[in-house]
């Protein structure tokens, strides 16, 4: 409840060097205000002030009585216990929560009604338009891969986009927020800013037309240098140390910095930027670039590490920067690797070098490309046996920095799962066409501008079945690992029947969620009909999506069993899902070894260059076992030891079971 102050107490606060166009429309909450804290302040336009009391406790422990301390104000509501101060300019038409701070800026104001970054257009992917995508401050990965992959089908487009202008409209106000126990301090500009709770805003230089989801959980922090127009920056974010942002959405809990420069982008989930920069790219989930050199432009990427020096063209100097490219999943690309748009690079690939030719090996997934004399190499499945590509899997779900309880991005961190074990169904089909095509004697096989060598298919065929043999005997084990001892063999048929109908057919990656395409056409289709009408519904759907994943996925591998195993699971036995469970222990097993063995060379004597330099053999290999332990002891080659184990016990306990009869 807020009142004037009364004649004496304007007098007091005109002592203390404070004016007012007019005290008639300056209130306080206070009954008792204590006005020694509020002094040489300009009032303009309606002001209502909380009271202040206490003190608020600043980096490095000092402490500072709460207040108004030499400012200006016009249309601005403060709340209780908040410290003001320092203001050079003024701070017009905000809303300020209770116990924030804000001290030595120069200029806070909304000039008219803004949505606050809230239905901005990002040009992503392709700069020159025709997959604009607005951003809004609940965007999730999943709604933006539809509004940016789904352009063929124009009446979906609209839809979402007529959600996404009515929640921008519910955003709409003339006056800006600043919640409650925000830091503002030593920042230059900002201008039509919304700020959500505990966020620190400290040394930025202009911040224009956006809004920041800050929250007690996950507060976001903006820093020094940071310019950022039309922008959105969702819960436990960092922007830091001279980023610049331009037309960009940055998911939860992403970090960038060290001069860090995005244009007409999207990043989401758990991103990281230093150094590069980045234009129109679509930066789904774990999508990391660190090196000063890189440039991503034009692409869409998800679980993906941009080596020093990447880079990517989007025009061929004819049309413009029209082209665009797809990294899918997983995908790296090394040092210095060169890619001319458009391409599309398979799940799980490693990039080497440069590459001219527009390659399609999205079903040649955990792959390398290498270039050899301006040709590209196609090595397909080598990265099923990489230790890296182990530790990335390992390493995603324990770097999800997301402490906001309301997440928004669905993310899946299955490395093997329906969506790369059908494109290894379909690279198997491939392989043994050009091989059937080509002679198997053939030294080289041509593939949409690659080549494959023929020692490169072979070990890709045994690969792939390795590992598609591994997905389908996890599935069963694991739709088994309730089976009493002694099931008959109806009972174990009754078992393997599948809970939903849905999850046959062709599956998706929807920027980080791995779901059947039919039910994704489903949701898709109630977003057009009408049935689902708000950016919560289409969330909520997805999420729903995501929590039925391992049902779907049972539904799918229930299909491939006949295919691969030559076995339908309604007609199995005990023995043949034995018969299963060895093969999948067989390839469990020696894929398990090959990590190993992979992971030997890295502590081999070539490993140790540069170690022990002024001492003999024997210092360098105590030096480097100082600095990275020796091979038996380190935790990726104990962990792989450990599995190895564990996978052969899971089989024989299963089949004990199945025996048991």
């Amino acid at each position: 409840m807020f009142r004037n102050f009364s004649e004496s107490e304007v007098s007091v606060l005109e002592q203390n060097g404070c004016r007012a166009a007019d005290w008639s429309e300056v209130f306080t909450s206070a009954e008792k205000p204590d006005l020694s804290r509020i002094s040489c302040v300009n009032f303009s336009g309606t002001v209502r002030l909380g009271s202040f009391e206490g003190e608020v406790r600043l980096p490095g422990g000092m402490s500072k009585a709460t207040g108004l301390r030499n400012a200006s104000l016009h249309n601005v509501t403060v709340g209780d216990n908040c410290l003001i101060e320092n203001v050079s300019n003024y701070i017009a038409n905000y809303v300020i929560g209770d116990g924030s701070v804000v001290e030595n800026v120069d200029l806070i104001y909304t000039d008219g009604e803004s949505t606050f970054g809230n239905g901005v257009e990002v040009a992503v992917m392709n700069e020159t338009g025709g997959r604009e995508v607005r951003i809004h401050e609940r965007l999730s990965a999943q709604t933006a891969y539809i509004l940016t992959m789904y352009r063929h089908r124009p009446a979906l487009i609209k839809r979402l986009n007529a959600i996404t202008d009515s929640f921008a409209e519910s955003r709409r106000s003339a006056a800006g927020t600043i919640g409650s126990h925000v830091t503002i301090r030593n920042t230059r500009f900002i201008c039509a800013v919304r700020i959500g709770d505990y966020a620190v805003i400290s040394g930025a230089s202009r911040l224009r037309n956006g809004t920041i989801v800050s929250n007690a959980a996950a507060p976001v922090c903006v820093g020094h240098g940071v310019i950022a127009d039309d922008f959105i920056i969702c819960s436990g974010s960092s922007v830091e140390d001279n980023t610049t942002l331009l037309r960009c959405f940055i998911g939860q809990s992403c970090h960038f910095g060290h001069g860090y420069s995005a244009s007409d982008s999207l990043f989401f989930s758990n991103c990281q930027g230093e150094n590069g920069e980045a234009c129109a790219i679509f930066a789904g989930p774990f999508t990391v670039t660190h090196h000063k050199s890189t440039l991503l432009i034009a692409g869409m990427f998800s679980f993906m590490n941009a080596g020093s020096g990447s880079n990517q063209s989007n025009h061929m100097y004819k049309l413009g920067p029209i082209h665009q490219g797809i990294l899918e999943r997983g995908s790296k690309t090394a040092s210095d690797s060169y890619i001319l748009w458009p391409a599309r690079i398979g799940a799980f690939s490693l990039v080497m070098g440069r590459h001219v030719t527009h390659s399609d090996t999205t079903n040649l997934p955990f792959s390398y490309l290498i270039e050899q004399q301006n040709t590209t190499y196609l090595v397909p499945a080598v990265n099923l046996r990489s230790v890296g590509t182990i530790r990335d899997a390992q390493k995603w779900p324990k770097r999800d920095g997301r402490k906001d309880p309301d997440r928004l991005d669905s993310i899946n961190f299955n490395l093997l799962s329906p969506f790369t074990v059908q494109k290894m169904i379909k690279g198997t089909e491939l392989l043994r066409n050009l091989q059937y095509s080509s002679g198997e004697l053939s030294d080289v096989y041509a593939y949409h501008s690659t080549k494959i060598k023929n020692s490169s298919l072979k070990n890709g065929l045994r690969l792939y079945h390795t590992a598609i043999t591994k997905f389908l005997g996890n599935s069963i084990i694991k739709r088994l690992e309730n089976l009493p001892a002694g099931a008959t063999d109806e009972q174990i048929r009754a078992e393997l029947a599948p809970r939903v109908l849905e999850g046959s057919g062709y599956w998706v990656d929807l920027s980080g969620m791995i779901a059947p395409k039919s039910v994704v056409d489903d949701l898709l289709a109630r977003i057009e009909d009408g049935s689902v009408s708000s950016v919560d519904e289409i969330n909520a759907a997805f999420a729903e999506m995501h929590r039925l994943y391992y049902d779907y996925e049972w539904t799918w591998a229930y299909g491939q069993y006949k295919g691969f195993f030559g076995k339908d699971p309604s007609e199995m036995t005990a023995a043949d899902v034995i018969s299963i469970v060895e093969q999948w222990k067989e390839a469990v097993i020696g894929l398990d070894r090959t990590l190993y063995e992979d992971a030997r060379k890295e502590f081999g004597l070539a490993s140790m260059t540069g170690f022990g330099a002024d001492g003999s053999k024997e210092v360098k290999i105590q030096d480097f076992e100082q600095v990275r332990g020796d091979f038996e002891s380190n935790s990726f080659v104990t962990a792989v030891l450990d599995h190895i184990v564990a996978k052969e016990a899971l089989g024989n306990d299963l089949i004990a079971r199945l025996k048991a009869r």
